[in-house]
């Protein structure tokens, strides 16, 4: 698979993939309108080792239901990436066997440097 999932209304993700050396040859998914699929977010997750390692704290819906106290297991976040486009970690670029997730410094960086 070779896709760049990411969220259009989000200037950091649109920022990071003008920094992009290249998309060519890239399937650009905007998730809020088109959703991942169950084997998406497998593959994603067969790539990163956890669901946890592609769950976003920082969404809204996180602080809201107040999951910040509650234990999540591996199928929770599974599940809640899966109902709400938000709790995916963005934005998540998978090369092949490669997958960068989320927007820190060392993560964009190592995808720059990934796709020269």
């Amino acid at each position: 698979m070779k896709a760049i999932f990411y969220l259009k209304t989000c200037d950091t993700c649109r920022k990071i993939l003008k920094s992009l050396p290249t998309t060519d040859g890239f399937t650009l998914r905007e998730i809020k309108t088109d959703a991942i699929t169950l084997a998406e977010l497998e593959e994603m997750h067969r790539l990163a080792g956890s669901y946890e390692a592609l769950f976003s704290r920082k969404a809204t819906l996180y602080k809201e239901r107040g999951l910040k106290d509650a234990v999540l297991t591996e199928d929770d976040y599974k599940n809640l990436i899966l109902e709400h486009y938000t709790f995916l970690s963005r934005p998540v670029i998978v090369d092949g066997e490669s997958i960068f997730v989320g927007n820190s410094k060392p993560v964009v960086e190592a995808a720059i440097a990934h796709l020269r």
